[in-house]
């Protein structure tokens, strides 16, 4: 297979995984963090600001510290901590998930409150309020924060070539490591940020493609 073929499904590989298990655990602490939030349709003062406060310092912990404490881990779960494209996906996870409920947190929190209180009006429970109208009034912004969650995760396999974890941007890096005085020069380095601008303008592009059908407003 192609080298650059194969390093651009590794790479996507560890993102899209990376990015769904986020999302299995970044939705519902997001939807919490509203719903318990001084305003939200259940308030809990106490919930609010410990399951806040964790997701803050998580979010303070610099991604490729987390890569290092969970090395254990990622051991446990497939036998070795280094030298695959996978070994990235359980520290990508950790570093994303707290982000990922914070921006959901903050797109639920743009749904108008009258739109709520309809509901509620019409006899609607909690948990229909949540997924009929907090989530479902939130998609266009929750795409946006699609797009930028896996941006910023394409950002973090930059660390890939530390643990030997291949992948286009490790690929950058080798490419200066072998070519220090000329590495400009190089096509493949060129050809290869190439192919990481084109997809991250896919992925922004879509994102925008897709929200922009979903907004009601329009």
């Amino acid at each position: 297979m192609n080298t650059y073929v194969l390093e651009t499904l590794q790479t996507l590989g560890v993102v899209f995984i990376s990015t769904l298990l986020a999302y299995l655990v970044g939705v519902p602490l997001g939807v919490i963090l509203n719903v318990t939030s001084k305003n939200g349709i259940r308030p809990n003062k106490i919930v609010n600001t410990i399951l806040g406060l964790i997701i803050n310092v998580l979010r303070s912990i610099p991604c490729l510290i987390i890569i290092v404490i969970a090395l254990p881990l990622t051991r446990a779960v497939f036998g070795r901590g280094t030298g695959a494209w996978y070994v990235l996906i359980i520290p990508l996870f950790l570093s994303s998930f707290a982000y990922v409920a914070r921006v959901v947190e903050q797109s639920l929190s743009e749904v108008d409150n009258g739109v709520i209180e309809a509901a509620r009006s019409m006899g609607a429970n909690n948990f229909q309020i949540i997924t009929k109208v907090l989530l479902k009034e939130s998609r266009s912004s929750l795409i946006m924060g699609l797009a930028v969650t896996l941006i910023s995760i394409i950002g973090y396999t930059s660390f890939a070539y530390d643990f030997a974890g291949g992948g286009l941007i490790s690929r950058i890096y080798q490419i200066y490591r072998y070519h220090p005085t000329d590495y400009l020069k190089q096509g493949s380095f060129w050809a290869v940020l190439i192919l990481v601008v084109a997809i991250v303008q896919l992925i922004q592009q879509s994102g925008l493609l897709i929200a922009k059908k979903l907004d009601r407003r329009n």
